[in-house]
Formats: C-alpha cells, structure tokens, sequence
C-alpha cells in the first residue's frame, strides 16, 4: 500500500487543494481531495483485469465549482432534505437555509462540510492506507445549534475495500446525518447510462414522499408490488422505465427515495452489477436507511474527467443515512446527537468481479 500527495488545483479565491491516492498491492486506487472530502476517482478492475475509474468526478478541484451534484462530497451537518428549512430541536425552533429551490434546506445548507476544507492526516499501514480527515463546524454555523467536531477516516484495503468510518461530537444538542454522494458508473467513468446495472437493496420498506419536493409523508410504505421492490436484483432501467405510471417515482423524476434497510448493526445492504465489465460492488453499514438517486437531475456545467458534460443517468448515489427530514418525523429514528455523545457509523463499499 502506498499514499501519494498531488497539487490538485486551486479555487476561484485562490485556495490550493491537495490530492491524495490511495493505491493497493494489486494497483487499485482511490482519490481523495481535502477540498470536501471528495472521492474523485475509484480505479479497480473489470473481469478481464483492466483498471477503470467508477466514480463521477473531475480533473481538478476548479471543476467542482460551481457547485452540481455534490459529485463524491462528504455532506453534513445533515445529509438530505429539511422540510421548509425548519425543525424544532429541544423546544427551539431552528431556522436553516432552503437552498434548495428556495423551498427545502438540502445537504447542510448554504455552504456545507462539501464546500470545506478538511484536515487531512495521511496513514500507510499493512495491508490498508486510511486518511484522516477533520474538521470543526462552529456554533451556528448555517444555523446549527453547538461545536462539532468531526473526524472521517477513509481507509483503503488490499481486498478492494473502501471503508468510511464517521465520528463526530458536539458541545450541544444538534443535528448530525453524515454522508458521502459519490456517483457510481462500473461500467467506467463516462460511459454513458446507469440503466443496464442491476440493483438489489435488502429493505422490505421505502419512504413514500409526498410531492415532488421529496419530502417524506412519515409512511414506511412496503416495497412489495411497486417498482421500489428491489429485493431480488432488478436492471435499474426496467423501474425507470414505470417513471410515468407510478406516482413516487414521479415526484422523484426516477429513482430519489430513502430505503429502510432491514436488519442492524453493520450488515449488507445493497449489491450493484454490471454486467459487460463484470464488475459488482456491495455496501455493507450500520445506518438505518440509504437514500438511492440514479441521477435523475444530474447535468455537469464542466466537463467530468473524461472531457465531456455528464448528463442524466450516468451516476447512481447509494447516501447512507438517517432518513429525510427525520427530525420532524417521530415516526422515524432521528438524526438528533446529544451533547457529549458520539455519532458513531461505518459504510463499506466493497469491489470485486463476476
């Protein structure tokens, strides 16, 4: 195992940011910037050996603005959408930004822990490389109540592991949902749609939404009989193709809903395949839920690392997390981090061949 360190180009104000890369014994690699803690690049093979790059991503860290997508980000202080930007934690009423279409408060607002820079502390070991990265989000900051302090290790196996471990603490009670929105493509970064790739996600319940805004109705729907039933492995285009005739994945324009995963503890939870490289990747965590987008409103304004736009459908996301607006859902598990307790949680994307 090896890291190395990059000059990844600098920012409109003039900020320089770093690229580290991650590479096994096999040749396999992950690329990470301090600028968002962004994954920007997953190099592992296809069937026949050959590396490719699975993930969404640009050449340097100019691409990444302005912002579309939150392409591989980290996303806190609360991934996912707050209804009206307002929630009432411990008897006060919170007001956050809704920047999303002026109506919802998406991914942590304004300027989220994606647009931040993190502190980045880089450890070979045997067999695995992990990086560090931290940073502290004051009292306040974006609206959120507390200090937060937050530590994200990325770690590197020579299995094709890619494991992310969050941790956080706050002097005083806030909200805590940290995720990662990376893009995933096995077919290989820039090869057009996600359509072809089958889909198995272990949850026997979704979220249903209310409207197009995607905000949750509090009803754990059940997945059976609905294109959501995605239990058995499914080509994600068959349950795109039902966009028109069923109402969810109309106010989603596709695939944007949270799943209950089955189970606790850190367990399997969704399998992706591809089948013309034969690549399969799995995810295992200990969240209660994962949010699964197919991109349904992806359109880069620069282009991605492979010298073009990318368009619609050519990333799927797999957030784990708590589900939407929780904090105003009693219904479900919230996303409420008590002083002094630690926000504890681990996703594994693990990578291998068919």
């Amino acid at each position: 195992m090896s890291i190395r360190k990059v000059p990844f180009g600098t920012l409109e104000n003039g900020e320089a940011a770093d690229l580290y890369i991650l590479t096994n014994a096999s040749g396999a690699s992950v690329e990470i910037t301090n600028f968002g803690g962004i994954i920007r690049a997953i190099n592992v093979p296809d069937r026949e050996g050959k590396l490719g790059n699975v993930v969404l991503g640009y050449k340097d860290v100019s691409g990444y603005q302005p912002l579309c997508g939150y392409l591989g980000a980290l996303i806190g202080r609360v991934g996912n959408r707050i209804a009206d930007g307002k929630c009432v934690l411990d008897g006060k009423e919170l007001t956050l930004a809704k920047n999303e279409g002026g109506v919802t408060h998406l991914h942590g607002g304004n300027v989220g822990f994606d647009r931040k820079f993190w502190d980045v502390t880089p450890i070979e070991g045997i067999c695995e490389d992990s990086l560090i990265l931290k940073y502290t989000s004051p009292d306040g900051e974006e609206g959120y109540p507390g200090t937060l302090k937050v530590m994200v290790t990325y770690t590197f196996t020579d299995d094709n592991e890619l494991v992310i471990h969050y941790e956080a603490v706050s002097d005083k009670d806030t909200l805590c949902n940290l995720t990662n929105h990376t893009y995933f493509n096995l077919a290989g970064e820039g090869s057009g749609t996600i359509e072809d790739h089958v889909i198995e996600i272990d949850a026997d319940t979704f979220t249903a939404v209310s409207d197009k805004k995607c905000i949750p109705t509090g009803e754990m729907r059940p997945v059976g009989g609905t294109p959501f039933d995605l239990r058995e492995p499914k080509r994600i285009g068959d349950g795109m193709a039902l966009t028109d005739k069923d109402e969810q994945l109309t106010y989603g324009n596709g695939y944007d809903h949270n799943f209950n995963l089955n189970g606790e503890g850190l367990r399997f939870a969704v399998e992706v395949s591809e089948p013309t490289t034969g690549r399969v990747m799995q995810v295992y965590t200990d969240m209660p839920a994962v949010q699964f987008y197919a991109g349904n409103g992806l359109e880069s304004v620069n282009p991605g690392s492979c010298g073009r736009n990318y368009h619609k459908h050519e990333g799927f996301c797999l957030e784990t997390q708590y589900a939407p607006d929780s904090i105003n859902h009693p219904e479900f598990p919230d996303s409420v981090l008590r002083a002094g307790e630690k926000y504890d949680f681990v996703t594994i994307f693990t990578f291998d061949v068919e």
